[in-house]
């Protein structure tokens, strides 16, 4: 008797009378930036199919070879009626990946690969990728609020003065990492000037001269330095976090207020909630996105988009 054969009868007649089920797996795709941070994501594919639970996923990868590309193949994805896409990188990639994902049918989820990460930590992604990875297979879903300026997505701040200053001269960099960044820091600090500014959040009008503006759906830049402590990615509210001019010598404590989550405890800084603001200046200029450079026009407009976005996460936090 061909045993092989006569199996194949009995799971076949299983089968018929439904007395089996065949579960499909699902497809994951895995979008991977291969020039994000100082680690090379070459072996993504192998750690994902290595940890991840390949009874329930399906993964499939791609690597992105262009500023832009990260989006066009999130797009590519939804096409094709995959509802878990993964970005793969830092900061940048994050916001590529998510904002294809806006208002749409399927959760995005992070593996952090980038120098500062901001949106992974605020949702307590872990920062290690195989545990990242292992969280995909006990995840669940959880709506946050996004950020527009000038009808250009954020996910956790955005803003115009010093921190866009910076994230311009990083972004020409030729190295990265954490080190590159607090190193571009210290010697743009020495020669930046406070701008002037009219802001308006809602109903309140604001002239300010300040040394920077940041916008912030999300506390944190990334690296666990909190722009804005109390704010709450889930609340339909935007904090306006201005930073006046300040003496020199105040510099060290504000940067140590940072990383205490204090910084809005400091008398340079003043934060106002809101949901529509408008920041008028001289002159066209550099603003960032999630760190990312990007030169927009005197007027800026930003608004909120409550929970418009579907993350993956192991536990929701504050």
């Amino acid at each position: 008797m061909n045993i092989a054969l006569h199996i194949d009868e009995i799971i076949n007649l299983a089968l018929q009378k439904k007395y089996l089920t065949v579960i499909e797996k699902e497809k994951i795709a895995f979008i991977i930036n291969p020039k994000s941070g100082t680690v090379s994501k070459k072996n993504i594919p192998d750690l994902v199919n290595d940890n991840l639970d390949m009874r329930k996923y399906e993964p499939v990868f791609h690597f992105t070879r262009e500023a832009g590309h990260a989006t066009r193949l999130a797009e590519k994805c939804l096409n094709e009626n995959i509802k878990k896409i993964i970005a793969v990188g830092g900061d940048g990639t994050v916001n590529e990946v998510a904002k294809a994902l806006i208002n749409k049918d399927a959760a995005f989820g992070i593996l952090p690969g980038g120098s500062g990460n901001g949106l992974a930590r605020h949702l307590n992604i872990p920062l290690k990728t195989v545990d990242a990875i292992s969280m995909l297979d006990n995840c669940s879903e959880s709506a946050i609020d996004y950020g527009t300026i000038n009808d250009h997505p954020f996910f956790c701040t955005c803003g115009v003065g010093f921190d866009a200053h910076i994230g311009n001269k990083f972004a020409q960099s030729k190295s990265r990492g954490f080190y590159t960044y607090i190193k571009e820091t210290i010697y743009a600090f020495f020669h930046y000037r406070s701008k002037k500014y009219k802001v308006r959040v809602d109903d309140q009008k604001f002239k300010n001269e300040a040394f920077m503006i940041t916008i912030a759906n999300a506390g944190q830049y990334g690296n666990d330095a909190y722009i804005s402590p109390s704010a709450d990615i889930r609340d339909g509210l935007l904090d306006v976090c201005i930073l006046s001019p300040f003496p020199k010598v105040k510099a060290f404590d504000l940067g140590i207020r940072l990383f205490k989550r204090t910084i809005d405890k400091s008398d340079y800084v003043e934060v106002i909630k809101g949901k529509k603001v408008t920041i008028k200046r001289k002159k066209k200029g550099v603003v960032h996105l999630d760190g990312e450079p990007a030169i927009m026009g005197k007027k800026l407009k930003i608004t909120i988009k409550h929970l418009g976005l579907k993350v993956l996460v192991m536990n929701y936090h504050k």
